[in-house]
């Protein structure tokens, strides 16, 4: 197919563009500026300038490119740090939910494309009970805190939205691969703590495990709603720990709730202590998905490990005498 791709330079648009290249599709990808778009080319991709909240723009451009798809990775998360006023360092993201999945949208209506995917959240969007996994099924928090109120809205709208027209949702776990990786960055300078008694989960995927299921899902018809996640939601009392330890970092502080409340808000807090992860089951059972890294351990691990950590936390893998690997705890 022609594949119309916006947010082809962000994070998992390039890990998506060439896994769709490779598949055989013909991309063409936005970006937000000359430059981003020389490094969609460099990708393989045919590349277009475009502001995603200019509607006639978005027309023009997709009209122009007759795709027979389109994805939809456009989001301004880089370098995101204020969590405290969380619908404020979200505004851009949450205008391209809204304003730029409409504008996508009627684009794909005038131009006659049926196929369309569009990026959502999994981690912290379920409700506050039960199972630390939640289904696609499973009803979403509904008391979400005020200052991350108009960003869990702009979620559900596009969730809404995108499978009304027919396309599908793919709800992301928390990203990870890039070299620079800003999760990684804080917690080795300790500034990631460990809220309360840490019991609140996240869902986690690498990038190129996120951009497989992505490529699955634009060839499956919709409309659908999918967790893209690996197989191991934790809690942050299990994880920051963990990947403190594998990329060579002293122990997480822990910080009571209301301190943490005080200096990082409340929407912090409930994803420290309460939120819930997401299953992958029915995204693997429906698309054929198979993951690289069906754990963040061993993701992280391969990724960002120091020379001294250990590259699994269960066992090593060594060569006996006779060449054959055996598990050494």
């Amino acid at each position: 197919m022609r594949v119309f791709v916006a947010g082809a330079s962000g994070a998992i648009g390039t890990r998506l563009v060439p896994q769709l290249i490779h598949r055989g599709h013909e991309v063409i990808g936005s970006a937000t500026s000359p430059e981003s778009a020389n490094r969609v080319q460099a990708l393989g991709a045919e590349a277009t300038v475009l502001d995603l909240l200019d509607p006639r723009a978005v027309r023009d451009a997709v009209v122009a490119a007759e795709p027979e798809a389109i994805v939809h990775e456009a989001t301004a998360l880089a370098n995101l740090s204020d969590f405290k006023h969380f619908d404020r360092s979200f505004a851009q993201t949450n205008r391209l939910r809204t304003e730029g999945t409409d504008a996508l949208l009627e684009a794909a209506r005038e131009a006659g494309v049926r196929r369309f995917v569009a990026q959502s959240y999994a981690t912290a969007r379920y409700a506050r009970q039960g199972g630390i996994a939640k289904s696609e099924d499973d009803p979403l928090e509904a008391d979400v805190p005020e200052a991350a109120r108009q960003s869990w809205d702009a979620m559900a709208y596009l969730d809404r939205v995108v499978p009304e027209a027919g396309g599908v949702v793919l709800r992301y776990g928390v990203f990870y691969g890039e070299p620079d990786d800003v999760l990684v960055q804080t917690v080795r300078k300790r500034m990631w703590p460990i809220v309360g008694q840490g019991a609140g989960v996240t869902s986690f995927i690498h990038l190129d495990d996120a951009a497989a299921a992505t490529v699955l899902a634009l060839e499956h018809d919709g409309p659908a709603v999918y967790n893209i996640v690996d197989d191991e939601p934790a809690a942050a009392r299990v994880w920051l720990p963990e990947v403190a330890r594998i990329v060579g970092a002293k122990p997480p502080r822990r910080f009571p709730t209301w301190l943490a409340r005080l200096f990082a808000g409340e929407t912090v807090v409930l994803m420290g202590t309460e939120s819930r992860g997401a299953s992958n089951a029915k995204a693997k059972g429906e698309l054929g998905w198979t993951l690289r890294y069906p754990s963040w351990r061993r993701g992280f691990a391969d990724l960002y490990a120091e020379p001294t950590a250990a590259t699994s936390a269960d066992a090593v893998l060594v060569r006996s005498p006779s060449g054959q690997p055996s598990a050494r705890a």
